[in-house]
């Protein structure tokens, strides 16, 4: 079951790539948070009560309702276009995240560790170079926090791979990590929103001092 989760996980990474609306990178990182809780619950059953809860309530409560609603707010607070509007192509972009996929299941088939969970690692290094890829190819800057987001899915996806060993602290350091950035980040894009607009990349390369 944890590896049709995480092949779902990968498959809503291609999806990822031809999204044209933001309120689809919205709902996209939302179903992915559904999906890591689920990862979780199966996968890390033989944890430390207290650490299951910690990282239950971190993929429920921050990964799939507080950040996206959050976004969701910054969207409707500035007026953003609704166009996630992308430097290439829908078409171009499904190739190159599909190879992405592709390639780290390649990668993951030369490794020969028999402690090495291939799909774990297919899934993490397919969210580390798809996120990477999604914040240089797109115009908007709330994008590019969502390209973050799903970086950090990624490193999450890691972390499970070794998760019964996993202490808190770890935990607590991705969550604040991730929180701080997000929040920083929304103050920026409302701030700039009141000032630029629509929020693009392109519009931060006019600014003087």
């Amino acid at each position: 079951m944890t590896n049709v989760l995480l092949i779902v996980f990968s498959m809503s990474l291609i999806y990822l790539s031809i999204a044209n609306r933001l309120m689809s990178y919205v709902k996209i990182i939302a179903f992915q948070g559904i999906l890591l809780f689920g990862v979780s619950f199966i996968e890390l059953g033989e944890m430390n009560p207290l650490n299951l809860t910690f990282i239950l309530l971190e993929t429920v409560i921050f990964k799939t309702l507080a950040v996206p609603l959050f976004l969701n707010y910054v969207i409707n607070r500035n007026a953003i276009t609704r166009e996630a509007e992308p430097y290439v192509p829908n078409f171009i972009s499904l190739i190159i995240v599909t190879s992405i996929v592709v390639s780290t299941f390649l990668l993951s088939n030369t490794i020969e560790d028999s402690q090495l969970n291939k799909v774990y690692f297919v899934a993490a290094l397919s969210a580390l170079f798809t996120g990477l890829y999604i914040i240089g190819t797109r115009k908007k800057i709330l994008t590019h926090v969502m390209g973050f987001l799903v970086i950090e899915n990624g490193v999450f996806i890691l972390s499970l791979a070794v998760g019964n060993e996993m202490p808190l602290l770890v935990n607590t350091g991705i969550l604040l990590d991730l929180f701080i950035t997000v929040l920083l980040l929304g103050i920026f894009v409302n701030k700039i929103g009141d000032v630029l607009g629509g929020g693009d990349v392109d519009q931060l390369r006019n600014l003087k001092d």
